[in-house]
């Protein structure tokens, strides 16, 4: 199976990720930033148009390439797969849930908490006003909302350990 944490920047994310890790057998964090940071890395003086933002999901190899990394992790260590990650584009969202959905059952989940909270968090991290992640969060927090982004779970009103409990009883491990 693989598990699709989707959620703004600072919603809580990893946290929850390696929470869960703990409590599925075997389960594997497969974090798609580093393939994006590798991919950047990769096309660094090539990436034309629409690519060259600051957002490395705007690459168009991205997506597929992350499809594969899980495909090959899930094909070669036969481990459930934990994905921490901020999805907003629908463009760039289905491409991967669909094929992550051809590996694997998919179960997806988005983390969800108010921006003011999300904002509380990015800054006990280092993160102020000016930064990328809380320029995105102010962005994605309306848009992640939306009901196509799964199963919504509150992650100001619940603690890790519910969370878990919350999303372990969606997938019956």
């Amino acid at each position: 199976m693989i598990i699709m944490l989707n959620g703004s920047f600072g919603v809580g994310k990893t946290t929850t990720a390696v929470a869960l890790a703990q409590r599925i057998p075997h389960a594997h964090l497969f974090d798609p930033e580093d393939v994006g940071q590798f991919v950047r890395y990769l096309t660094t003086g090539l990436r034309r148009n629409g690519e060259d933002t600051d957002d490395f999901q705007d690459i168009r190899m991205w997506p597929p390439l992350t499809v594969i990394t899980a495909q090959q992790l899930y094909q070669s260590y036969a481990r459930p797969l934990i994905v921490p990650m901020t999805l907003v584009q629908p463009a760039v969202l289905e491409p991967i849930r669909q094929g992550f959905s051809s590996i694997a059952p998919v179960y997806h989940f988005c983390l969800v908490a108010p921006l003011a909270t999300i904002q509380q968090r990015l800054q006990s991290r280092g993160d102020g006003p000016e930064s990328w992640a809380w320029r995105k969060a102010a962005q994605y927090v309306p848009q992640l909302a939306d009901p196509s982004y799964a199963i919504h779970l509150d992650t100001e009103r619940h603690a890790t350990p519910e969370l878990i409990d919350q999303i372990l009883a969606h997938i019956a491990v």
